[in-house]
């Protein structure tokens, strides 16, 4: 038989699992309410209030096959309130609720440098991710990347001797590439795969950019080394300003179109790198230690009834709506901008929410689905 879950980990789940909440939704109900349960048991009347009915969250017993599918993996989960839980990922936007782990949990709190990057590198700039990694690891830091092709299994490769983490935009028994089946298996012996997708999900489109952010998350600074100038990997690099982290980039030639993101990381203030040598020393012992600053705090979620509204709900709807692009827009602005209680336009936001009408991002923001 397998071990007794507590109930906690059951309802955390349910909640993350259910229906049109992610990470941001998650932990401003769990604010709001005081626990995950709490939270729970409050989520069919906030839908009723926003006027979707029938909204029922995760079952129990998707939740208990999920359980299981984990157990089978060899992992285990990881709850943001649980001590095992990283320090620096718990302090940004929408951090993950859970994390599935192979592996050595204690990898999760060393320093961490992420070394990302093209899939289709060049040869030197394989060489260069070898050698960057070999170098941070062997300066007592551990790499994180995502198991990408390309300079993420480079970098993965040459870490394994000094312990690597790797993370995954599926399920924890998902590996992606194929390929890198063996490289991730090893990882699992040398440090640690992660994944806040359900066990046996496969890796959609969307999952990757939410990937990213945990590489950044986790890491004291992101080094680049060939990229694109639009790619997988400046979203890294991005999600990484977001998070008050270090970016760092490796200059490329002008003509190689791989370099172009990182030429024009270092043109707007990264910092120029060529080796691990120039990583450890722009990482001066004081920034090391320094936490990130703290996210902003989002405006609180209350339930609001939907007569209590100054105007009806379709028009304040329908204002929002108007207000919003495919392109982020920050919450507290959208909220000064219609001038109203923020408990009334948080209300409205999470019915938008529940119908799958906005998209909560990190940061604060929103956007149109």
């Amino acid at each position: 038989m397998p071990p007794l879950i507590p109930d906690d980990d059951i309802a955390v789940l349910q909640l993350i699992r259910s229906r049109r909440v992610g990470p941001a939704s998650y932990h401003r109900l769990v604010a709001e309410h005081g626990s995950a349960r709490a939270a729970l048991d409050a989520l069919p009347e906030i839908a009723a209030q926003a006027g979707i009915a029938g909204y029922r969250p995760c079952p129990e017993g998707v939740v208990h096959a999920e359980l299981a599918a984990g157990l089978r993996a060899g992992a285990r989960l990881i709850r943001h309130d649980g001590p095992e839980y990283p320090a620096l990922l718990r302090q940004i936007d929408g951090a993950p609720p859970v994390l599935w782990l192979r592996g050595d949990p204690a990898w999760l709190s060393r320093q961490i440098v992420a070394v990302i990057g093209a899939r289709n590198a060049s040869s030197l700039g394989l060489r260069m991710a070898r050698g960057m990694a070999r170098g941070l690891g062997e300066a007592g830091m551990t790499v994180v990347a995502g198991l990408a092709r390309g300079v993420d299994t480079a970098a993965h490769e040459a870490a394994l001797a000094t312990g690597t983490i790797a993370v995954m935009a599926g399920g924890i028994d998902v590996i992606y590439p194929p390929e890198n089946s063996g490289l991730a298996a090893r990882i699992a012996e040398a440090g640690a795969l992660v994944s806040e997708q359900p066990p046996g999900a496969e890796p959609a489109a969307r999952n990757f950019p939410a990937r990213n952010r945990i590489v950044s998350g986790l890491s004291r600074a992101v080094v680049v080394i060939e990229a694109a100038q639009r790619s997988g990997t400046l979203i890294t690099a991005r999600n990484a300003l977001d998070q008050h982290r270090d970016v760092m980039a490796v200059p490329g030639h002008p003509m190689d179109a791989r370099a172009s993101g990182c030429n024009a990381l270092i043109r707007d203030g990264a910092t120029l790198v060529r080796s691990a040598a120039d990583v450890i020393d722009a990482l001066s012992p004081q920034d090391a230690m320094d936490p990130p600053a703290p996210p902003r705090p989002a405006p609180p979620l209350r339930p609001t009834a939907r007569a209590a509204a100054p105007e009806g709900p379709i028009q304040l709807e329908t204002r929002i709506l108007s207000r919003l692009s495919p392109s982020p827009t920050e919450e507290d602005d959208l909220i000064r901008d219609l001038g109203i209680p923020a408990s009334d336009a948080s209300a409205a936001i999470m019915a938008l929410e529940l119908e799958g009408r906005v998209t909560r991002l990190a940061g604060g923001r929103l956007a149109l689905s």
